[in-house]
């Protein structure tokens, strides 16, 4: 029986290690919000279990259905994903999930963080949100893995670690009032400090443009390993996203990391600019407290928005130019990893892409 744990990580000796890390697995959930997802989710559900079909090459994947899309789930999958029931909310599982820790023996704790669906009554996203906060806990009760639940509101794709004491992340995200509005900054990363075990907190002034998570670091930037980075650039002085991703720049060029290390900045180019169509959303059923979908609507297209597998990046690309570009870059990024290119404009359509929709297990 996992446990509830009444101290914290830090003193614990517990820390979140880089994405680029060993996993055991990698967890999902299936789509089916109608409010959300067009053609009742069905275009999204066919990229989803070929996100989970690809991953499970290179590690097991574990999706989570609700009662409804077992069946479905269970003819798009491959036979050896494992599928569990659990009740969801919706599908973006890097930021209900649990974030897990490991200490120096190899020991396994995870994190379950307050979820309000990207900003509660505030801006957030959907409602209700309460099955989804529930997921992380469930997960880590399944695996048997104790967990700590932080007393702040965190979605996993609000931060990337390096594994040696540096996080990454936005203050247009974390300091949204709509998440945690009676913390400070300084307070907010006392907090950080204290779950993940760090040593630096790098703030990003913003994500990615019309970003609805309110600018998350994962559609933004990631990290290749410990010093280096990959970050969402435009040359297009024009572009909306280019005054944010110069300031990430300048900001990225003046600091260093929690090991001292200057940190090199590889450019990856956004996609070419896309906007929603008539066919995108006119048959979403839009709900009172759900993100209305409306046409000609800019996207927050991100190539830096991939997954890192054990030996493969799971890119999202958009059938676009600027798609073999960021290929190439990342395969110079990854020498080690085989590219798997998937085409994920039906998960941008829902607000987020492929790193938002996976989460790794330790």
């Amino acid at each position: 029986m996992n446990k509830l744990l009444k101290t914290l990580p830090q003193d614990d000796k517990y820390y979140m290690p880089g994405e680029f890390e060993q996993h055991s697995g990698c967890w999902m959930v299936f789509p089916e919000r109608t409010d959300n997802w067009r053609k009742n989710a069905q275009p999204a559900q066919t990229v989803y279990a070929k996100v989970a079909n690809t991953i499970n090459k290179y590690e097991p994947v574990t999706m989570i259905t609700s009662q409804r899309t077992k069946t479905i789930a269970t003819k798009l999958l491959d036979p050896t994903i494992k599928i569990l029931v659990f009740e969801n909310d919706d599908a973006w599982m890097r930021d209900i999930g649990p974030t897990f820790l490991k200490n120096k023996n190899g020991d396994v704790h995870g994190i379950d963080w307050i979820f309000n669906a990207l900003g509660g009554l505030n801006g957030g996203l959907y409602y209700p949100w309460d099955n989804d906060d529930k997921i992380a806990a469930e997960v880590l009760s399944y695996l048997n893995i104790d967990r700590y639940r932080a007393p702040f509101v965190l979605e996993g794709g609000s931060i990337h670690v390096d594994g040696e004491g540096t996080l990454y992340t936005t203050e247009e995200c974390l300091l949204n009032p709509n998440r945690n509005p009676d913390l400070s900054k300084e307070e907010i990363e006392k907090y950080l400090k204290q779950y993940l075990n760090l040593k630096k907190i790098i703030w990003l002034p913003y994500g990615i443009f019309n970003d609805e998570t309110d600018g998350h670091v994962d559609n933004m930037l990631c990290v290749v390993k410990p010093g280096t980075v990959l970050l969402a650039w435009t040359a297009d002085k024009n572009d909306p996203q280019y005054e944010r991703s110069l300031a990430a720049l300048n900001l990225l060029e003046q600091t260093t990391d929690a090991m001292g290390r200057k940190i090199e900045v590889i450019k990856l180019p956004i996609p070419t600019p896309m906007y929603t169509t008539d066919e995108d959303t006119s048959d979403i059923t839009g709900k009172e407290n759900s993100k209305a979908r409306v046409k000609n609507t800019r996207l927050a297209g991100s190539y830096v928005n991939f997954y890192i597998a054990n030996g493969a990046i799971i890119l999202p690309i958009f059938n676009l130019p600027t798609d073999q570009q960021a290929i190439d870059i990342i395969s110079k990024a990854f020498p080690h990893h085989k590219i798997e290119p998937i085409y994920a404009y039906e998960i941008l359509l829902g607000g987020g892409n492929i790193h938002c929709i996976t989460q790794q297990q330790l």
